[in-house]
């Protein structure tokens, strides 16, 4: 397996020479050895010799989560006998979708998350504290491992949750960095404040933060990225991968986007009807992925809604940068004629001091549209807590949401489900 450190910095034509050639590469590949990309181009009449420049790309039908649901095992390119490690998407948008990964599969993941960390500002120098789940099918967890000993990095492999003994780990083992979900950093903060933990003191200076957003679609610093850093001096890395491309879009010291990463992924930005949209516009992320083997993939729609820019980054990187993901196409919620994203949502009950936590779910009426239920720790039980907390609600919101008030363990019961291993903001009941 050929991958080419620093193809970030080259030129955008010697980049897109790269990838055409790739591209050609992958398109013979599928046509040879997947059922179901063997039956698409079939089905279309395409001549997959016709295939060869990134424009060509609009030639082909774009594949669907459903898709991949539907037809798993079509997806497959290698026998069975190649197959060394077995992932999984969470489900969040339906039924989980294995993929399966080749020992060239792996290595290209550790590619992967080494070239993301070097975009973090990584070295070898540094100790990171991996606080997420390393087991239940979770391709990241071991994505981050892989790079990290890729990169000579020193690893701690503490897993999710326990604020407690994270911080015993911290003073103990003095990691650098720490990777972590952004709402459980604020866990953290808020437990060093109640324990007298000098968090500043501390030999934590930066945390790539994965699954939340930090920032705004404008990069500068969300809600919940503002209480990080005005209570911790550490810099703030965001990164956004799904499982299926099997590739990460991190950020760089200047906070502008998380980079592509060309030799491993060709990126398109679509709107509803499949037409490319422009820079700064939304749009659906839809990648082709290179150098995958087990389970690679042609226009897969992943359903996030994100905003690129083109231009050359500070760092010196010329590829594509992507925003924050402004919200999933399946996950809109249009509630009394008001359009909502969660991620939205999230920012504004962020911003609450009187919510102390909460989950949100969004379910189908008598008449079949939206409602929205938020289950919420408040941080104190009295009628002038609810009136704030409502009041300010509708406010931000315009409409009024159902509020549910549920203890600290409730909440946790259902951030965390028996059988989870992301942490659970948002519930769609809407089964459609």
């Amino acid at each position: 397996m050929n991958f080419f450190p620093g193809t970030a910095f080259q030129s955008k034509d010697t980049i897109t020479a790269m990838q055409e050639k790739k591209l050609q590469e992958l398109v013979a590949y599928v046509a040879a050895h997947s059922a179901f990309y063997k039956s698409m181009f079939a089905d279309n009449g395409i001549d997959t010799s016709a295939i060869k420049t990134l424009a060509d790309l609009g030639k082909l039908p774009v594949t669907q989560k459903e898709d991949l649901q539907r037809q798993n095992e079509d997806f497959l390119c290698v026998s069975k006998e190649k197959i060394i490690e077995y992932s999984s998407t969470s489900g969040t948008l339906g039924s989980p979708v294995m993929i399966a990964l080749t020992e060239n599969d792996l290595e290209r993941l550790a590619y992967n998350e080494y070239s993301s960390f070097v975009c973090a500002d990584g070295s070898a120098s540094d100790i990171y504290q991996l606080m997420l789940t390393l087991d239940r099918q979770f391709m990241a967890g071991m994505a981050y491992y892989s790079g990290l000993r890729k990169l000579g990095a020193g690893i701690i492999r503490l897993g999710p949750g326990v604020p407690s003994l994270q911080w015993e780990t911290i003073m103990r083992l003095k990691p650098t960095a720490i990777v972590a979900v952004p709402s459980f950093i604020i866990k953290l903060i808020q437990f060093a404040k109640e324990h007298g933990i000098d968090i500043n003191s501390s030999s934590v200076k930066k945390a790539i933060c994965i699954g939340e957003n930090i920032r705004n679609t404008d990069f500068s610093l969300s809600i919940i990225g503002k209480k990080i850093t005005e209570a911790w001096d550490i810099q703030l890395y965001s990164t956004y991968a799904s499982t299926e491309m099997q590739t990460a879009f991190t950020e760089c010291g200047h906070s502008r986007g998380g980079h592509m990463q060309p030799e491993l992924i060709i990126l398109e930005m679509l709107d509803e009807n499949n037409n490319p949209v422009t820079a700064g516009e939304p749009g659906e992320v839809t990648i082709t992925t290179l150098g995958v083997e087990g389970m690679p993939l042609l226009r897969y729609k992943t359903g996030d809604i994100c905003i690129y820019h083109d231009d050359v980054c500070g760092c010196g990187r010329t590829t594509t940068r992507l925003s924050p993901v402004v919200g999933r196409r399946k996950q809109m919620i249009k509630f009394k004629g008001t359009t909502l994203y969660p991620p939205a949502l999230f920012d504004m009950l962020n911003e609450l001091e009187d919510v102390k936590d909460y989950v949100a779910e969004v379910y189908s009426n008598e008449m079949g549209t939206d409602e929205v239920l938020i289950y919420i720790v408040p941080s104190s039980l009295t009628e002038e807590c609810d009136r704030t907390i409502r009041a300010n609600l509708q406010a931000r919101l315009r409409v009024s949401p159902h509020v549910k008030y549920i203890s600290l363990e409730e909440i946790q019961k259902m951030q965390m489900p028996e059988a989870g291993r992301k942490v659970v903001k948002f519930i769609d009941r809407r089964g459609r």
